[in-house]
């Protein structure tokens, strides 16, 4: 017999790129309409569990923060373990989950990519990269499912217009989707909440 479970939704990016700001915005946005728990990955502490809890974002119990500490690459099977056991807690909490917002840390960028962790890829970077944008998050840009690009309105203040900026991430990611955002405004965030909650459509079986 089939049974339902929640869609596991990985968000990836580099440090400081606004990946726990996107986080809360899509609880605080799709919080009303489908049941969410949350797994946030760090290396030593709980700090961006303990920031969503403090800020009302969710209620505790709805949030794990696992403390993957410093593993090699060689025990990426072990943080991917903790991951799947966080988020097999989180459905027995809460029989009939929609959906688990999983946060990765930069200790093992791959792990967003990774199809046994997640079902869709969310990877956050920051326009204010300008024209080192591509360049530096070339592999990321054509892996994700979805590329949020945070910060685009400072993009013009780094050396790059909005439509070079446009056209860039464009010839990078080919007909995959991407959406340039503005936490601090809400601008981008409707789109986001929109391909995640197409995404959720999809029946997925255990």
């Amino acid at each position: 017999m089939e049974t339902q479970r929640p869609l596991r939704v990985g968000i990836g990016g580099p440090a400081g790129s606004g990946k726990t700001a996107l986080l809360s915005a899509l609880c605080k946005r799709l919080g009303d309409e489908l049941s969410i728990g949350v797994v946030t990955n760090d290396r030593a502490t709980g700090q961006d569990a303990e920031f969503l809890i403090a800020s009302g974002t969710l209620p505790e119990e709805r949030v794990i923060g696992v403390e993957l500490g410093d593993f090699p690459r060689s025990t990426a099977g072990r943080s991917a373990s903790m991951t799947l056991n966080a988020v097999g807690e989180l459905s027995m909490r809460f029989p009939g989950l929609d959906l688990v917002l999983v946060e990765f840390g930069n200790q093992n960028p791959g792990a967003a990519f990774s199809r046994e962790l997640s079902d869709l890829t969310l990877y956050v970077v920051d326009a204010s990269l300008g024209q080192d944008l591509r360049r530096e998050e070339g592999a990321a840009l054509s892996r994700a499912d979805l590329l949020v690009v945070n910060q685009a309105d400072m993009a013009p203040m780094m050396g790059a217009s909005m439509a070079d900026l446009s056209r860039d991430v464009g010839a990078a990611r080919g007909d995959r989707p991407y959406v340039l955002t503005d936490f601090r405004t809400g601008t981008g965030l409707d789109a986001v909440a929109e391909h995640i909650r197409e995404a959720g459509m999809i029946p997925l079986s255990a």
